[in-house]
């Protein structure tokens, strides 16, 4: 009830469990205002002011960091294998910026295509504002190593701009193999499990929807989150099967020509 809740204020724009943890954390606030003001010493630079507070009230439950997460593992698990495999160049399709393609940045130069704009500049960074369905920028063959990370389970349902179109997540799949340099790799990876819309948030794919999707590729290596948030480096799709929101990490590869 709390979630349903919950997504029923965010339709109006509202986070309920954001907004009871914001003010269940202003009495420590104000606690801790009244505290700095009793110690502070006139001579130091920073005196508090009441014109000058902004109330962040809750932070103090936060751990150090995230170091967990479909997003952790599956940017350093792309990101090494990237790095591992050396190509000469690298595309990615609508990943993180601030993950998986800042981890890339930091060896090699990234190649990014995004039906959303991006308004920074970015040394070693060449971005393409395009809807990546088609690909249609890239002839066939032609990519060396190519990424789509928790990214295509979003594509047609209109919730970052796109057009609306129920199958425009296996068009995508389509174009990424046909792009695919033979030889080369791709990396993928979305929810998984037992298959579900939950529009217009993502799909949910049943990992053999995947390899359908890329029955054109061979599957080289697979690796997931489970629905404990463990991750497992080397196992197979089936694993994940029966999960009802696991991370699919999917590399494959085209064969030579």
């Amino acid at each position: 009830m709390i979630k349903k809740f919950s997504n029923l204020g965010r339709l109006a724009g509202f986070d309920p469990m954001g907004f009871a943890q914001y003010v269940g954390g202003i009495p420590r606030f104000l606690r801790d205002a009244r505290a700095y003001r009793k110690i502070h010493k006139a001579q130091t630079p920073f005196p508090l002011r009441w014109s000058g507070i902004k109330p962040l009230t809750r932070d103090f439950r936060d751990s150090a960091g995230t170091a967990k997460g479909h997003y952790f593992y599956q940017d350093l698990w792309a990101a090494k294998s990237v790095f591992a495999a050396s190509p000469s160049s690298h595309v990615d399709i609508g990943s993180r910026i601030d993950g998986f393609v800042g981890h890339v940045l930091s060896f090699m130069p990234v190649t990014v295509i995004d039906v959303r704009p991006l308004e920074s500049e970015v040394e070693g960074l060449t971005f393409i504002q395009d809807d990546a369905t088609e690909m249609s920028t890239f002839d066939d063959n032609s990519i060396e190593s190519l990424s789509s990370l928790h990214a295509i389970e979003h594509f047609g349902l209109g919730r970052y701009g796109d057009p609306i179109d129920p199958n425009s997540c296996f068009k995508a799949m389509a174009s990424l193999a046909r792009v695919l340099k033979p030889g080369g790799r791709l990396y993928f990876s979305g929810p998984v499990g037992r298959e579900r819309l939950e529009f217009n948030a993502h799909r949910v794919f049943c990992p053999d929807t995947v390899m359908q999707g890329f029955s054109s590729l061979q599957l080289v290596s697979f690796a997931c989150v489970k629905d404990d948030g463990e991750f497992v480096r080397n196992t197979t799709p089936d694993s994940v099967r029966n999960s009802h929101f696991a991370c699919g990490m999917f590399e494959f590869t085209k064969d030579e020509v």
